[in-house]
């Protein structure tokens, strides 16, 4: 009866490692995801000020988002699936300077074509950034993945929701120049990551003499074809959930000025508390996750915002800041749940699990609000939100997930 727990040692040593890392390591991961988002964020923060001072249309507003987001999207899963094989402890740092360049670009842009340039700049630095930082969340998660997953994520929904009150009370008033006041983020988060990396050195080193007893353990019960089909589900949802941020972060404050006549910064501050309600509704989702089951977070994530989405278009004032909110709370609790669900059930494949998810993600939203803008320009804003508020009923295909005790 004794033997099996003798058996143990390395594994509950391990344990212990992890657990001793995780507060350090995901602290200053989040913390970096924070400084990194929040430069991310001032660029849709400051669309109203572009579009007066460039004459751009809601397409073209589109269109630096799509620019943005596929830049960010589509190096996602190839830098996964490199670092998978040949991980870079300080790629981190790289594709902060990446961004930090985009910033300054961005503060002496004078036409629309300097603009897609520099955002495109702050897309590659996103790329590289999320795969390999959602890698060392993992690995520093000791067992609670849901969480270390949330805690990296709040710290990139804080930079977000950060960013447009920053805009709000510095780059509206002052002006565009301002931008390049912010290059102070990414230089900070360069500091902090290349600490990151170091101890991710160490922690490679560690798990090196380990690598050929993992590689016999990461299977999947499911076969490949019911793997495909489950992340295609997953990716639905993932579409869902970004084309309805997408419609909010770039054009809520455009709703808000024409349907309510609130001046830019009254709107910013009400994008503000939207994306500071999707923050804390990351870190409950992560919370909850690793008790309930990540399925049960998905369907409650995605179909639960339905009621809040579906009434928005109808609310007065007060309603609409209550129901964004309401809405960015439960639709934002879903990803981390989501990103660990496809994890477990394809072990081994952190970085390229991550970098698909999170590239999809940006893609979504950067198609999103391109099409959306189209949609804005022929028809209203008032329109594109109320033909949005359907999005979350996507969340019905929840019903096709199956137990993660299948696969985990």
């Amino acid at each position: 009866m004794i033997t099996k727990p003798l058996a143990q040692p390395p594994q509950a040593s391990a344990k212990a490692a992890a657990g001793r890392m995780v507060l350090p390591i995901l602290f200053a991961i989040a913390f970096s995801h924070l400084l990194n988002d929040t430069v991310q964020s001032l660029i849709p923060a400051i669309y109203p000020l572009v579009k007066e001072s460039f004459q751009l249309s809601y397409a073209q507003i589109g269109l630096i988002t799509l620019t943005f987001q596929l830049t960010a999207s589509i190096l996602q899963p190839l830098v996964g699936m490199w670092t998978d094989k040949r991980p870079q402890p300080f790629a981190l740092v790289a594709g902060m300077g990446s961004t930090l360049l985009g910033l300054v670009l961005l503060s002496q842009a004078r036409s629309f074509p300097m603009i897609i340039g520099a955002v495109a700049f702050v897309g590659v630095g996103s790329s590289i950034f999320h795969p390999e930082a959602s890698r060392m969340a993992y690995m520093a998660a000791g067992g609670r993945r849901a969480l270390a997953q949330s805690v990296f994520q709040l710290g990139g929904n804080a930079g977000s929701a950060l960013g447009p009150l920053l805009a709000a009370l510095i780059i509206v008033p002052l002006g565009q120049a301002t931008v390049g006041w912010f290059v102070v983020l990414p230089l900070i988060a360069m500091v902090v990551l290349w600490r990151v990396g170091r101890w991710y050195l160490r922690v490679m080193a560690i798990q090196a003499h380990r690598a050929s007893r993992t590689a016999q353990v990461v299977r999947t019960a499911l076969p490949k074809r019911k793997v495909i089909f489950i992340v295609s589900m997953l990716l639905l949802l993932i579409f869902s959930k970004q084309f309805y941020l997408a419609s909010m972060t770039s054009y809520y404050t455009f709703y808000l000025i024409g349907r309510f006549g609130l001046s830019v910064q009254e709107a910013q501050v009400q994008l503000f508390v939207f994306l500071f309600a999707a923050a804390i509704g990351t870190l409950a989702g992560g919370l909850l996750a690793d008790r309930v089951g990540y399925k049960n977070i998905i369907w409650l994530s995605i179909l639960g915002a339905a009621p809040f989405t579906l009434l928005l278009p109808y609310a007065d004032q007060l309603w609409t800041s209550i129901l964004a909110a309401s809405a960015g709370f439960i639709l934002a609790s879903a990803f981390s749940a989501i990103l660990v669900y496809a994890q477990l059930m394809i072990p081994g494949r952190v970085g390229l699990v991550s970098g698909l998810f999170f590239g999809f993600a940006f893609g979504m939203a950067g198609v999103g609000s391109a099409v959306l803008g189209r949609l804005a320009d022929a028809t209203s804003i008032n329109t594109v939100f109320a033909v949005c508020s359907f999005l979350p009923l996507i969340g019905l295909v929840c019903v096709f997930l199956p137990d993660q005790k299948r696969f985990a």
